[in-house]
């Protein structure tokens, strides 16, 4: 929110405190200041090398040559058409200026204004920002010549003393601008921009700020009830109750409706000041109403809007006006002010008439209704909509206004027929108008304003400093608080413009955050903590789990988070083909209110979501990458189910280019089974064994296996199927994906076994044997093992090779053998196991020792 700080000094005397102490005080309390634009007032001077504290913008104007001046006439230019030359006084001397201004070329030749035009002058030597030029760039005026005619001074445009960028026309000020006055002085300001947060939504207006800014000095906030109430008319107007009834359909959606009346207006613009104050908060003057209703949101916090009174009275005919408000119907069309036609859904609440729709609640107006040049009667509104319904409808129809700024945010039912008045009041001021007596105002749901009790113990338990009831409640008096001392205890109730504190536990907290914001969190003092530590306790799952990723790092992993929301389309690509039944069942945990539709559920495959990371990575030479996280399978009406799983995805170079790598292979099965061993290793779990598996449809057929420990199966893993890799924007290299159900792996017993030194040496021995083609490598070790016993005590297999000189069909598998007895082994001792292993494997899968 951008804050003028002319507009702040309306409701708090800032005498004595600089720009930069407002910043730095509101900051300290949770306004962030996060720059300051100054327009016209004294930039800060800091020493050298002293700390700027806050980003700065801007310039000051020169009070000896920047002032306030009239024009008394507008003469042509003898050699310039589109020139005019100006007879001006600065209330020293009359001087000549020379313009091409076109907001006033059309007085060229009228001779003596009747009214002198006050403007903002510049002599010569003043510094200004180049009204020609691109960005902000200062410059210093200085005589020259053009079209024969001496220039020296100018009469100066927004853009040239910093106030806007729009350069189209001089400032033409208001008539009671006083010549010859110093423009800092008449409407010199800055600019705070402060970051509104959602827990400070109630100071997102001006009264807001300058509350909190009184708490915080200590000073008088000039704000009375009085000033926010407006005298109807003292001729005898029919009353706007027997003008116009209101119908709610839904409280929840819609807390309250006011509507006001306000009949012969005259539509012209706002007085500059009112416009200037506008566009350095950012909004862009339309005319008086228009900009009545703005100026009060922005003053008040209260989104007001008005209608054409006239418009809504030939649409009802001879019968009352009736406001209804309503969800809209699926397929429903508004056109808002903007010229876009909206198609609407149910989630939407609409302001209507028996005609049909009006306007899009709590965001924006219909065109069909709007206030206009020929307007003579509005109707003013003032409501409270449900914050996350309002929310939802800006963010589904990309329209954020200011009113939903502040809707979304939450505004307090009880501001809206202050907002009413206060827009009435200023309608009266710069449109004339008479008033219709009273305000109808249907308020069906009005909530409950909590309270709270507080001790100072309270407040030194959980602050840290010692404060008396009496000081608690002097604190929360300044920010409106009604605060009554009984039994020492505070009883505190919540102001009528609060929304943001809760009740029990969460609202002594939230009152505790006051008082801490009030008496400043820069004063607290450092303390050690006054409560005993709890147990520390251990997580044992979460050790588990980080023990794991500390392992999938070590052997060259590199681990991912990815969304938990997806969609069932994006999971629908593990199938490998189209139309077939998904591995995942079609069952979601759907998101009540998703942020887009490609998160539209709670994901239940972790392999999906690291794929989706490797595909947009697929560039990179090499990807080998894991997360740890849950899934979510549907419970019926209950929580889901969050199984913990394990994914890995690799594709890409195995070695890393470089200039002793010519061409590295790539990624491939036994890439991923060796870590996987690897990572069982490091868990300490024993009797592993991999069984191929035919039997999941996005694994490659031939090249897929399931991981069992101590005969259970806890894992998965393979190439992703062609099919499936089609799917993914991968390049050439095969995709080698695993998962594993973390639960199972937890719930194994991690095996600790101590072996003693040898103390004779071991022997080794290699064997080569060939086999049917269908024997698996790891049947073959298992019968070694078997048949050597204890004296076998490791196995390797180092080579597998296959040719037609061993025959079709057939392979050889060559296996490192140790042997390691009590004893000292001759060759006689080992040839007697070999043989022993050799007949075995011969008579169990007809192997042959090879050579």
């Amino acid at each position: 929110m951008k804050l003028p700080l002319s507009w702040l000094k309306d409701f708090i005397d800032l005498d004595g405190l600089t720009v930069e102490d407002i910043a730095r005080k509101l900051t300290l309390s949770g306004l962030e200041v996060d720059e300051i634009l100054y327009t016209g007032l004294p930039m800060p001077v800091y020493a050298e090398g002293a700390k700027h504290e806050f980003k700065t913008n801007g310039f000051a104007w020169d009070k000896e040559k920047i002032v306030v001046a009239e024009i008394r006439e507008v003469k042509a230019h003898p050699n310039a058409d589109k020139l005019t030359l100006l007879d001006l006084f600065d209330g020293q001397q009359e001087q000549v200026v020379l313009t091409g201004a076109p907001n006033i070329f059309h007085l060229k030749g009228a001779g003596k204004l009747e009214k002198p035009i006050k403007v903002a002058y510049a002599k010569e030597g003043a510094t200004l920002y180049d009204g020609h030029a691109e960005g902000q760039q200062l410059m210093t005026l200085k005589r020259a010549k053009i079209r024969g005619i001496d220039s020296y001074s100018m009469v100066c445009s927004e853009k040239e003393l910093g106030i806007t960028d729009e350069s189209d026309g001089i400032i033409i000020l208001d008539d009671d601008a006083p010549v010859g006055m110093p423009l800092a002085d008449y409407m010199g300001d800055a600019v705070l921009d402060i970051s509104i947060l959602p827990n400070m939504a109630r100071n997102a207006n001006v009264i807001g700020i300058a509350r909190e800014l009184a708490a915080l000095t200590g000073r008088k906030l000039k704000v009375e009830s009085s000033k926010l109430q407006v005298q109807p008319s003292t001729l005898n107007l029919q009353p706007v109750t027997d003008l116009v009834e209101i119908e709610i359909t839904n409280p929840e959606l819609n807390p309250r409706f006011v509507v006001g009346l306000i009949r012969d207006v005259e539509i012209k613009p706002s007085p500059y000041q009112i416009q200037r104050r506008l566009k350095l908060a950012g909004v862009r003057p339309i005319n008086n109403i228009v900009d009545a209703t703005n100026y009060s949101m922005f003053e008040l916090g209260e989104p007001l809007h008005a209608f054409d009174y006239d418009v809504l009275k030939s649409r009802a005919g001879d019968k009352k006006i009736k406001i209804i408000t309503r969800a809209a119907k699926d397929g429903e069309k508004l056109t808002t002010l903007d010229g876009n036609e909206r198609t609407l859904t149910a989630m939407n609440v609409l302001v209507c008439d028996e005609k049909g729709s009006l306007s899009l609640a709590g965001v924006m107006g219909g065109s069909e209704s709007e206030v206009t040049a020929n307007t003579k009667n509005v109707l003013l509104e003032g409501a409270a909509w449900n914050f996350i319904n309002i929310r939802r409808t800006a963010k589904q129809h990309n329209l954020p206004s200011e009113a939903s700024f502040r809707f979304s945010r939450g505004v307090h039912p009880a501001m809206a027929d202050q907002g009413v008045q206060l827009g009435l009041k200023y309608m009266t001021q710069w449109a004339g108008g008479k008033i219709a007596a009273g305000l109808v105002d249907m308020y069906p749901l009005k909530p409950n304003d909590s309270v709270i009790e507080v001790t100072s113990k309270d407040v030194k338990r959980l602050l840290g400093i010692e404060l008396t009831l009496e000081q608690i409640a002097e604190f929360l008096a300044r920010v409106e608080f009604k605060c009554e001392i009984t039994n020492n205890k505070l009883q505190i109730t919540t102001p009528p413009y609060r929304m943001d504190i809760g009740e029990g536990v969460v609202g002594l907290a939230d009152i505790l955050e006051e008082v801490a914001r009030i008496y400043g969190y820069e004063n607290i003092p450092t303390t050690t903590m006054a409560d005993a530590l709890p147990p520390q306790k251990g997580n044992p799952v979460h050790e588990w789990e980080e023990h794991l990723r500390d392992l999938l790092v070590a052997i060259g992993l590199q681990e991912v988070v990815t969304y938990r929301m997806t969609s069932p389309e994006r999971e629908a690509r593990l199938n490998a083909q189209s139309g077939a039944q998904s591995p995942i069942e079609r069952s979601y945990v759907r998101i009540a209110n998703p942020i887009a539709p490609e998160r539209s559920v709670l994901r239940k495959s972790l392999i999906t979501s690291v794929l989706e990371v490797a595909e947009k990575n697929a560039k990179a030479e090499s990807i080998a990458m894991f997360e740890v996280g849950s899934v979510f399978e549907p419970n019926g009406n209950d929580l889901p189910f969050e199984p913990r799983k394990l994914a890995i995805v690799m594709t890409g170079a195995r070695l890393a280019s470089a200039w002793d790598v010519k061409d590295s292979p790539t990624y491939d099965f036994f890439d991923l089974k060796g870590r996987i061993e690897l990572a069982l290793s490091g868990l300490r779990l024993t009797d592993v064994s991999y069984t191929p598996v035919e039997s999941v449809p996005y694994l490659h057929p031939g090249k897929a296996a399931e991981v069992k420990v101590s005969g259970k199966v806890v894992g998965i893993f393979g190439e992703l199927h062609p099919l499936v890799k089609e799917k993914f924007e991968f390049g050439n290299s095969p995709v080698i994906v695993a998962e594993f159900d973390l639960e199972l792996m937890r719930a194994l017993t991690p095996t600790y076994g101590i072996k003693s030194v040898p103390e004779v040496p071991p022997m080794y021995e290699d064997i080569a044997i060939i086999v049917d083609d269908s024997v698996t490598a790891a049947v073959v070790e298992s019968f070694i093992r078997q048949t050597g016993g204890k004296t076998v005590t490791d196995v390797r297999l180092f080579d597998v090779y296959k040719d037609e000189k061993i025959g079709e069909g057939k392979k050889s598998l060559a296996y490192s053998l140790t042997y390691q007895a009590e004893k000292t082994m001759t060759d006689t001792d080992a040839a007697a196991i070999r043989n022993k292993i050799v007949k075995r494997l011969e008579r169990e899968v007809g192997a042959k020792l090879r050579g």
